[in-house]
């Protein structure tokens, strides 16, 4: 019978870190909720800044880039976040945000 009382306990484990993991799903649901909401508010500003902007270099803007970087990497020294996670974040989102800026100014 001992087993079954472990058998028994890993199952209430088991349940109780099922139920844990839901919690914690809907918790990131409500941040990647939230992320989206500020996307969408940095596409508007990102649309006002390309009207502003010259050409393609100056959408490209390699400097800029690079500066917005340092900024978040800092920003996540700040809070205790994996620099190195905000970066390749944020890179990838500037690349897509460059790419639909371009797409904005061609018309397409």
């Amino acid at each position: 019978m001992p087993s079954q009382d472990k058998n028994t306990a890993k199952d209430i484990a088991a349940r109780a870190n099922a139920e844990q993991l839901a919690a914690v799903r809907i918790a990131i649901n409500e941040v990647d909720e939230h992320m989206v909401g500020l996307i969408s508010r940095r596409e508007r500003l990102v649309r006002r800044a390309g009207a502003l902007k010259q050409d393609e270099a100056s959408v490209r803007a390699p400097a800029r880039v690079e500066q917005v970087i340092a900024n978040v990497r800092s920003y996540a020294d700040q809070q205790g976040v994996d620099p190195t996670v905000v970066e390749e974040t944020y890179r990838a989102m500037i690349a897509a945000f460059i790419d639909y800026e371009l797409k904005v100014r061609r018309g397409a």
